[in-house]
């Protein structure tokens, strides 16, 4: 059976394009244009996904998010947004979206999230990472060190588990930007090594736990502690 798509967007030649694409990669598409009305149908029938922007009239797509989980519905839910305020999407996330897509993107992109996303709902992710002392609850978005849950912010818990994701690979820096901010304007290389350096001193705390290393001109590494 096909996977049935909640669609709420605003603009209405994106929403045409992204109907069109779903449903020619053989899905069932619900469109709205405006939050009361997509929030009525999806807690009037079953859906499978929910794709929302957060710019929506009527109900933002916040309230939307937030009335989803409020009721119960715990599908997957992926947030679009213009917006460039880290502030926003943070709050999409915290009201209980799984992910988010900023604008403009490539609408392959979004295809590529929307099935990470009903992947990782039927369990067909690993729901678990570790490396030494190292260990991340996936599905609660959780870091754990020696047994002790980690204080990571939001872009700290990203940034760790695509390395935890990607352990012995050398990352470069577009591809860390290009995972945690998708096409926005937040693509500062030195945000990247912000966040590298905060890790890095969490990690220490730890005898047992993996380093990151940095290959100069390449990227990064995460390596198992060599104790």
């Amino acid at each position: 059976m096909a996977d049935r798509v909640l669609l709420l967007e605003d603009d209405e030649t994106l929403r045409g394009q992204l109907l069109t694409l779903l449903s020619g990669r053989g899905y069932i598409v619900d469109g709205y244009a405006d939050g009361a009305s997509g929030l009525d149908r999806a807690l009037e029938g079953h859906f499978d996904i929910g794709v929302i922007d957060l710019g929506l009239p009527k109900k933002p797509g916040l309230e939307v998010v937030k009335a989803l989980r409020a009721a119960g519905i715990d599908v997957p839910l992926l947030i679009l947004t213009a917006r460039t305020d880290w502030s926003d999407k943070v709050a999409g996330l915290d009201a209980g979206a799984d992910d988010y897509l900023a604008k403009p993107f490539h609408l392959e992109e979004l295809i590529a999230r929307v099935n990470a996303l009903l992947r990782r709902a039927r369990g067909e992710v690993r729901s678990s990472l570790s490396l030494g002392s190292l260990e991340i609850n996936v599905r609660e978005q959780i870091a754990y060190l020696e047994g002790q849950a980690m204080p990571l912010t939001t872009y700290e818990y990203k940034l760790l588990h695509f390395l935890m994701m990607n352990a012995g690979q050398t990352l470069s820096k577009s591809d860390l930007a290009d995972y945690l901010y998708d096409l926005d304007g937040d693509r500062d290389s030195n945000v990247i090594e912000v966040l590298m350096g905060r890790l890095r001193k969490k990690l220490a705390r730890a005898s047992r736990a993996p380093r990151v290393e940095t290959l100069r001109g390449r990227g990064y590494r995460l390596r198992p502690s060599e104790e």
